[in-house]
């Protein structure tokens, strides 16, 4: 899926709270792509970075994917084409839920 053109379908706009855990922000734009299924048996979900606004759906490229280790489901890191961030902001940018998990980030080169 890396450098591949995506569109997600936003669910968690920035500045909304998770449906389960209402005290955890999104402070990312965060969707799923429609049709193409995770490991956990839903729609493979995806933080869109580059976008400050809250928006409902977004076309990109993924520039990394967050495997984690103690789930049985990735993430997809998806930006704007054009757009470049370094391993240590798609870290921080994602930290806000990933902290919770043993992740291991795949990134293009």
């Amino acid at each position: 899926m890396l450098g591949k053109t995506v569109k997600v379908k936003i669910d968690r706009p920035i500045g909304s709270c998770h449906p389960q855990y209402t005290t955890l922000r999104y402070t990312l734009n965060y969707g799923y792509i429609e049709g193409v299924w995770s490991g956990d048996g839903e729609e493979l979900d995806a933080y869109v970075l580059g976008v400050d606004r809250p928006i409902s759906e977004f076309v990109g490229r993924v520039i990394a994917i967050l495997h984690r280790l103690d789930d049985n489901e990735d993430k997809l890191v998806v930006a704007p084409h054009g757009a470049s961030f370094t391993r240590e902001e798609v870290i921080s940018a994602t930290e806000f839920v990933e902290k919770y998990f043993h992740t291991e980030m795949e990134m293009e080169e």
